[in-house]
Formats: structure tokens, C-alpha cells, sequence
């Protein structure tokens, strides 16, 4: 092989190669791309912090695109908590995909009034905007509600009664915990679970004192 070849075969190498990279480079960052825009927690955040930043009408649209955004995000978690608690779910997922559809048309708008110019243009159609905004977060209210009655009912003479079966649990296992602790020293004190005592004056011996040598040499010659 001569050198020419030797260099088109290195060449060749080299391109393969950085094709190879190149191609999964971009595929990583595709795939990465794709799971930021599916994570609603960090997409959230960098739409609050846009919205805290900017000014003016800018502002007014950011503001109705992250309500709409944290009202769509609460009715999904609202309905994966009732599929997560096999609870009645009826109509409720069909009906929130349904909500979710018409948002997409809403969401698009406001990304289109981001760039707006006119201010007569951009305060009207601000104005029908939040009031879709407001239709779409009442909608929400209403899926959340229905998920609620169906978890069961939770109310405020339930904790109470609830409340008071803990602190009388609470106030039982106190007494228990002094009474051991009462016994325990009166045991350390000398003294057995009856009350008597066990010193050697009442007709026992101890059993921790060893026995005479006697005892043992009158039992022998016995």
C-alpha cells in the first residue's frame, strides 16, 4: 500500500468517524430537547422566571400563558391521582383531553401576541385572551372538584374525631411508658413485681449470697 492510499484510508477513517459523532451528538441533544419540553416542572420554571423579567404588554402575555399552563398542569396531576387511586373516573379524562385540545389553539395565540406591535391590537385581543384564560381555569376548578367527591369525603368532624382517638392513643402508651418505668425502679430498689422484698430477712435467702459450707456437710451426713 502506498502513501496516497494509506492517506485516503486515514481520511476516510477520520470522516466515518466524525460522521458517527456528529450524528449521535445530535441525537442526544434531540432526545434531550425532547424530554425538557415533556418536563412540566423545569418548562414551569423557565416560563415563571420569563415572566418575572419581562415588562410592559410583554408581561400581561407571559402572565396568561403561565396561568394557563399551571391550570392545565394541576388538572393532569388531578387526573393521574384518580387513575393512581383506581377512584370512579367516568367522563373525566376524556373531557380534560377535550379541555386540553382547546388550550393548544389558546396557547398559540398568546405565543402570537409575544410579538405583536400594535398596543390597540395587542390590548383587545389581551382582553378576549384572559377571558379564555379564565373559561379554561374554571373548567379545571370544575375536573378538580369531581376528582375530589370521588377520592371520598374528608371533613373537618372526621379530623376532629380522628384527632381525639390520637390523643387518648398518645395518652396510653404515656401511662404505660411510666408505669414500666415505676416498676423498673422499685425492682432496682430491691424490690419484686408484688412488693416484697428479697434481702434475706423474710425467710428466703438470696439467691445472688452463696450457700454455707455446712449446708453441704449436713446434707452429706444425712
Amino acid at each position: 500500500m502506498d502513501l496516497n492510499s494509506l492517506l485516503s484510508w486515514v481520511s476516510i477513517s477520520l470522516a466515518t468517524i466524525s460522521l458517527v459523532v456528529f450524528v449521535s451528538f445530535f441525537v442526544l441533544v434531540r432526545r434531550l430537547y425532547r424530554r425538557i419540553r415533556r418536563s412540566r416542572r423545569l418548562t414551569g420554571a423557565v416560563l415563571r422566571s420569563r415572566t418575572i423579567l419581562s415588562r410592559g404588554p410583554q408581561h400581561e402575555v407571559l402572565k396568561l400563558q403561565l396561568r394557563l399552563k399551571e391550570s392545565l398542569d394541576s388538572g393532569q396531576a388531578a387526573v393521574d391521582l384518580a387513575r393512581s387511586s383506581q377512584g370512579p373516573l367516568g367522563e373525566l379524562p376524556r373531557l380534560f383531553r377535550r379541555i386540553q385540545g382547546e388550550s393548544v389553539t389558546l396557547q398559540s395565540q398568546l405565543r402570537l401576541l409575544t410579538s405583536e406591535a400594535d398596543p390597540v391590537v395587542l390590548a383587545e385581543a389581551l382582553s378576549v385572551a384572559g377571558r379564555r384564560v379564565d373559561q379554561v381555569a374554571g373548567l379545571v376548578r370544575r375536573l378538580r372538584s369531581a376528582v375530589a367527591a370521588g377520592l371520598g369525603e374528608l371533613t373537618d368532624d372526621t379530623l376532629t374525631a380522628l384527632r381525639s382517638e390520637v390523643d387518648r392513643e398518645v395518652a396510653a402508651l404515656r401511662a404505660g411508658v411510666d408505669e414500666l418505668r415505676s416498676l423498673n425502679g422499685r425492682s432496682l430498689n430491691g424490690c419484686s413485681l408484688d412488693g416484697h422484698s428479697h434481702n434475706g430477712n423474710d425467710g428466703f435467702s438470696d439467691p445472688r449470697r452463696p450457700l454455707p459450707m455446712n449446708t453441704f456437710n449436713r446434707r452429706t451426713e444425712s
